[in-house]
């Protein structure tokens, strides 16, 4: 039995084409996700009539709103809303009527983007296959297609969170269980984005999906953008991974390879790795005058003191480049006005030699 969707036409928008029309918004409301299309009246006109063809001239348990000759809906905002009032109608009662032929016909779920029910369990089937890693079959229905998608930005999804949470720990088995998680993830991810992939060069191919409905080549275009974009993210997400896991490598070796180094330096001549002992406590000859008369709770308060005072010198410090920073911001305003002024002698200057020269022209004629 398939589920049936809440659907309602909630409002209505005017294309945005040289001779506008009307289009009724159409929403339905799904167990996992909600949608919303846009159809015209002549598009409701064309399924009334396939609808009637297909039953052999039965007609549907409802009927459109009647067409208007000498009124457009979108100069009458009061024509328009009775028809959506209308058309929403017709919708609901096709999809509430007992006789589930009218609504289960490949017209009427085409008409809403809904797959057909005779594939109803193999989309089912298919997306549960999909997220197990058990299927490698393209994906060739344009609505199971879809579905598939979105379950694949959840696997991308969880993976980024799983090596956000690997960056965030400390402890390296909860590192490993992230890694782990966040592998599979992706791989998951790989294996829908192959059948996606596929799927596009099959309907591409003829343009038809299973359910009967035609692509266009836009959507076309824009779904292989979708997978793109999805590979690209993957690709990221797993290089990042890697990255990561070569880096907490080459930290665990270097730290073996510091402590070994330490080991060997602090241990006594002709000591052999048996007779080595931990070091424990404070180490004797890195003591200070100040370190050396005190015990582990005076080291302790020095080193507070001596952060304070560090604190102190910072904030006086940072005083310091405060005052100088406001003496430069001065200086600059300065050099502005500097400028200014030596810009106004120039004008001056040119000024003054014009006259000059105009002088001189003068003189020239007495002469």
């Amino acid at each position: 039995m398939t589920t049936r969707p809440e659907i309602s036409i909630p409002t209505t928008s005017t294309s945005s084409t040289p001779k506008p029309f009307t289009l009724y918004n159409i929403t339905l409301r799904l167990p996992l996700r909600t949608f919303t299309l846009q159809k015209r009246y002549s598009d409701f006109t064309t399924l009334h009539n396939t609808l009637t063809s297909q039953a052999n001239g039965v007609s549907p348990p409802a009927s459109l709103p009647p067409k208007s000759y000498f009124t457009s809906t979108t100069s009458s905002p009061a024509l328009a809303e009775s028809r959506r009032i209308g058309l929403q109608a017709y919708l609901q009662t096709i999809n509430t009527d007992p006789d589930e032929r009218w609504r289960n016909t490949p017209a009427f779920r085409s008409f809403l983007n809904l797959p057909s029910t005779s594939s109803n369990g193999r989309h089912s089937n298919d997306i549960r296959s999909a997220i197990n890693g058990a299927s490698s079959q393209p994906i060739t229905d344009p609505v199971a297609w879809l579905d598939h998608h979105r379950h694949l930005k959840s696997f991308l999804h969880s993976a980024r969170l799983a090596i956000t949470k690997r960056d965030q720990s400390a402890s390296p088995q909860s590192q490993h269980e992230c890694s782990a998680s966040a592998k599979k993830s992706l791989v998951q991810a790989g294996q829908i984005t192959a059948n996606l992939d596929q799927g596009l060069k099959t309907l591409s191919s003829d343009a038809w999906g299973s359910t009967g409905e035609k692509l266009g080549d836009g959507e076309l275009r824009r779904r292989r953008d979708l997978v793109e974009s999805a590979r690209k993210e993957k690709e990221g997400l797993e290089n990042l991974l890697n990255a990561m896991v070569a880096k907490s490598s080459l930290d665990a070796t270097i730290a073996q390879a510091s402590t070994a180094s330490k080991e060997k330096l602090l241990a006594a001549p002709g000591e052999s790795q048996a007779q080595r002992k931990p070091a424990t406590g404070r180490v004797l000859g890195k003591e200070t005058d100040r370190t050396r008369a005190l015990d582990n709770q005076g080291v302790l308060q020095l080193q507070k003191q001596l952060m304070q005072e560090q604190d102190q010198d910072v904030d006086v410090l940072a005083q310091a480049v405060a005052r100088q920073q406001k003496i430069a911001g001065e200086i600059q305003a300065e050099l502005v006005v500097q400028q200014g002024l030596l810009g106004l002698l120039d004008e001056d200057v040119d000024r003054v030699q014009g006259k000059i020269g105009v002088a001189n022209n003068r003189i020239g004629k007495l002469r």
